[in-house]
């Protein structure tokens, strides 16, 4: 069974079941949830040295960062779950 694909940016995809949270990376917490994947080798960062303006969550616990704006992420994740459940 394939597993569908979301595209983060740059060519970069990620499994789309295996995401957690999509979150934008401006709030004190999360800026503190990176740091620490920072430190524990856990940060991914496939923004080509733009902006980060999304924060993916794994659930292999990596922390992705993204250029791509976290609503639009978000809106292609949902579409990617409501093609698999049709």
């Amino acid at each position: 069974m394939e597993q569908p694909l979301l595209t983060i940016g740059f060519g970069n995809t990620v499994v789309a079941g295996k995401v957690v949270a999509i979150l934008s990376p401006n709030s004190s917490p999360m800026k503190r949830v990176k740091d620490e994947a920072r430190e524990e080798k856990r940060l991914i960062d496939v923004t080509h040295g733009r902006k980060t303006r999304a924060m993916i969550i794994m659930e292999s616990n990596h922390v992705i960062l993204s250029m791509t704006q976290a609503e639009t992420l978000s809106n292609k994740f949902e579409s990617l779950m409501n093609q698999e459940e049709e």
